[in-house]
């Protein structure tokens, strides 16, 4: 118990005074019994048959958990683990194929535990100078993936919604400030976008131009080109889409921003791990031209939830964007690197240790070989798609996204089969629309799924 009251600090113990820890106590057992539950749970990975439950099923299981004297330790952790844990979705598991799910390695997800209990403040450099060198190291191997000078800079954020929204802050204060110009602006972006850029154009008060993608999902700059208006101060390339893994014409959207002095953002939030596979990376020609990238670490760089790198290739265009004044700020040293200048926040976790800490710890080469092995495994289940009788592969994959249909089955029996396969805890596979049509889609990020599990578990769409 010692251990829990007492720190080393060089060759002197020093005690904590207030271990009474008024006017919370503190239970060291219970504290014990958590760091046992974290520790198998990281060992032996989540519940494949685990799903949400309806509103009614969860208000009888867990009550009025919140009470003015509190219910103890012990039951609201049995609560977590006997029922807030199951009734949640295990994306971490090999068998969850559906949206971008998460394969965060162990050694990641063993030190997100340890980075709780450290409770650094990241916001700025004063606060956790050390956490955020370290960030800036992984950050580092992202730029040098893109190609980018050593000025390129950013932070970790929550995710590729606030990621995509501060980049494109950043483009519209860098279009004002190169151009003059004024006005809401607008963002031209392929009908395949993801939905945040939307969002981002709707907080932004900016307007938002889709071009048509081509039969694989992509955008070129031929088709990109005639929705390019006056006002337009910043083109969105996905970096892989999300329903389709379409990668767009990144070389000739950038030659085309250049022409007009237009911001180019890369929506790399799933698919810009591509670019640590020396053989995907070649569908992201042109990126070292962009302005600004993102990449979300919890979806195929095997980091927890939640993280999204956000890169921009002149870093002090992000911080003429966001650096924050005030007087309660006034001493933030400015010459440091302080993270609150790169994005929309000021008080943030140092979200990107438990990436750099795996990467630390297996090194750069386990990361290319594990994001190239989902690759392999998603060209094996494609395969295997492809000679299936009752079943039409009609995309992919693209990076690791696959569509594809049976070719005898109505739309409401492909909703009951992948909810009898999500509740039997076999394959999490969701069906999505792709040109109007209902089919089902496949993204694989875990490095653990087994292809001839994937595609026995298919069999049964005949």
């Amino acid at each position: 118990m010692i251990a829990f009251l007492r720190f080393k600090r060089g060759s002197k113990t020093m005690t904590n005074k207030f271990q009474s820890d008024a006017p919370f106590s503190f239970d060291p057992e219970q504290t014990s019994e958590m760091l046992d539950w974290t520790a198998a749970r990281i060992a032996g990975g989540p519940d494949p048959r685990h799903g949400a439950l309806p509103l009614s099923e969860l208000d009888a299981l867990i009550g009025s958990s919140i009470t003015s004297t509190g219910i103890g330790a012990q039951t609201a952790m049995a609560l977590f683990t006997d029922t807030i844990v199951p009734s949640c979705r295990p994306f971490g598991d090999p068998t969850s194929l559906s949206f971008v799910a998460s394969a965060p390695s162990k050694a990641s997800l063993s030190f997100d535990a340890a980075l709780g209990a450290a409770s650094i403040f990241a916001g700025n450099w004063d606060g956790g100078s050390g956490a955020i060198h370290a960030e800036n190291q992984a950050l580092r191997w992202i730029s040098d993936l893109a190609g980018w000078p050593e000025n390129a800079g950013g932070v970790f954020v929550a995710g590729g919604t606030l990621g995509n929204l501060s980049a494109l802050h950043a483009a519209r204060d860098w279009h004002r400030r190169t151009t003059g110009a004024r006005g809401r602006g607008a963002i031209l972006c392929s009908a395949e976008a993801h939905s945040s850029i939307a969002t981002a154009a709707r907080v932004m008060d900016a307007d938002l131009i889709t071009a048509p993608a081509d039969a694989r999902g992509r955008l070129s700059a031929k088709a990109a080109a005639p929705h390019l208006t006056e006002a337009t101060f910043a083109i969105v390339a996905n970096g892989g889409a999300t329903n389709c893994g379409a990668v767009d014409d990144i070389a000739g959207l950038t030659v085309l921003a250049e022409t007009h002095n237009k911001w180019v953002h890369v929506d790399g939030a799933y698919g810009g791990a591509a670019l640590a596979d020396p053989i995907m990376a070649r569908e992201f020609a042109g990126i070292e031209r962009a302005h600004s990238l993102i990449l979300d670490p919890h979806k195929w760089l095997f980091a927890p939830y939640d993280s999204s790198a956000l890169i921009y290739r002149n870093a002090g265009d992000g911080a003429a964007a966001h650096g924050q004044r005030a007087v309660y700020l006034d001493t933030v040293d400015a010459d440091q690197w302080n993270p609150s200048d790169y994005a929309l926040h000021l008080s943030r976790r140092a979200r990107g240790l438990p990436l750099w800490y795996s990467l630390a710890t297996h090194g750069t080469a386990a990361y290319v070989a594990a994001v190239a092995s989902t690759r392999k495994i998603a060209e094996e289940i494609a395969k295997g798609i492809a000679v299936a009788e009752h079943l039409d592969l009609l995309l992919g994959p693209q990076l690791t996204v696959i569509l594809f249909k049976p070719r005898s089955m109505d739309e409401p029996t492909m909703v009951r089969w992948a909810e009898d396969k999500r509740r039997s805890g076999s394959l999490l596979c969701l069906p999505t629309r792709w040109r109007g049509e209902m089919v089902f889609r496949l993204c694989i990020v875990n490095p653990q799924t087994d292809p001839t599990h994937v595609l026995h578990a298919l069999e049964d769409l005949r």
